[in-house]
């Protein structure tokens, strides 16, 4: 009992996190974000996940754990696991803008298991003219990251894992075409990495067969990101995300499960500085890939509240009827003031057959507020070859 306390706990400091701030104002209380360049990379790719509210980190493991917490890949109970998803961004807006993400695992053994995965953003044609308007064809900004991890289990309830990425980014508000300040423009580059880690504990509660679930996740540690020979460099999206899991199961038939995700950038928070530049509020941003991650949790300028107003919620149920059908739903939520704003309601359905999986997931929002709004994107996996794993839910 004492895991489900840990969840209540837990639960009850994420309610209360949108209620630890300030009233927005002018001057020293200007309201300011952390911002980051290559975002895609903290984009949900997958259908599950994604009609949750974005909870992942702790939920059952599957393929798609190489972005959630890859630790959880040790945890896979076949040989081989490969899925592929893809998602349509603002397509209220444009037609040909997307996010696609192709993931694979493969067991070594009962305990290790190595895991690799494609996220590719496709950001459309766009149509280039000179100064005069003459066609000068047309170009396809995109970005990629190629990811590969290995996870290794400790024992029968908790595993570790490690990544190592790189980023290729052809497109950004600092790349086009041209110079720049003298510089040469170019596409960025950088390396990143993560560490995550999996616990999970079978058990009983209110009297039923119970899974307890604990994950976090810290990932895109890496060089910053630069798009000119000698222009500014710019820091990739840092990232730390902490889940709790609880599955009940309910009878033979009916599967319940409790996500919650808590989710923060490993940035600097940008200081408040006056008209000629001066800090007046908050510390300076121009630091160091270690010191802006260990800064991260203490240079908010308006202190300890805006700290905790940058935490994104995602809390999500999922109902398994069977283990051959799904229903899922979610929430996602960021703070107004200092985290964005996004905030909207995520549904989704999820079909087994035999060795695969289909997973539908539809964000109900506002354009503003997602450009996943009011689209339907889907997620289709594999399994194969045999059982390698003691994770099963009961």
């Amino acid at each position: 009992m004492r895991f489900l306390y840990t969840i209540i706990i837990v639960f009850c400091i994420a309610l209360l996190i949108p209620f630890l701030g300030f009233s927005q104002t002018s001057g020293a209380n200007t309201i300011v974000i952390p911002n980051t360049e290559v975002p895609f990379l903290n984009l949900t790719p997958d259908s599950r996940s994604g009609a949750m509210g974005d909870a992942g980190v702790a939920i059952s493991p599957d393929v798609n754990a190489n972005y959630w917490n890859p630790s959880k890949l040790a945890f896979l109970e076949t040989n081989d696991n490969v899925s592929i998803s893809y998602s349509p961004w603002l397509r209220q807006l444009v037609p040909d803008i997307s996010l696609s993400y192709l993931s694979y695992a493969h067991k070594i053994d009962d305990r290790n298991t190595i895991g690799a995965s494609l996220r590719y953003f496709n950001y459309g044609s766009i149509q280039l003219t000179d100064d005069q308007q003459n066609n000068l064809g047309t170009y396809t900004p995109n970005e990629f990251s190629l990811n590969g991890s290995f996870a290794r289990k400790f024992g029968d309830d908790f595993s570790l894992g490690l990544t190592v990425g790189y980023i290729h980014s052809s497109f950004s508000s600092s790349s086009f075409s041209g110079s720049s300040g003298g510089s040469t423009s170019k596409a960025g580059n950088a390396i990143s990495a993560g560490v995550s880690m999996f616990y999970t504990k079978q058990m009983q509660e209110f009297g039923t067969d119970a899974t307890f679930s604990f994950g976090t996740n810290i990932s895109n540690i890496g060089s910053k990101i630069s798009y000119s020979d000698n222009g500014p460099k710019y820091f990739l999206p840092a990232n730390l995300k902490i889940g709790v899991a609880n599955t009940w199961n309910l009878d033979d038939y009916n599967e319940l499960t409790f996500a919650l995700d808590l989710n923060k950038l490993l940035v600097p928070t940008p200081p408040i500085r006056d008209a000629n530049g001066n800090i007046i509020k908050g510390k300076d941003d121009n630091v160091s890939v270690p010191a802006g991650i260990f800064g991260s949790f203490t240079d908010a300028p308006n202190g300890g509240s805006q700290e905790l107003q940058q935490i994104t919620l995602s809390p999500g149920l999922e109902y398994w009827y069977n283990k051959l059908f799904a229903l899922r739903v979610g929430y996602f939520y960021q703070n107004a003031n200092n985290n964005g704003g996004a905030h909207y309601l995520t549904t989704g359905v999820g079909f087994k057959y035999n060795d695969f999986t289909f997973d539908f997931s539809y964000l109900a929002a506002r354009q503003q507020n997602s450009g996943l709004a009011n689209t339907l994107r889907f997620t289709l996996s594999a399994s194969f070859g045999g059982d390698k794993n003691v994770y099963k839910r009961q």
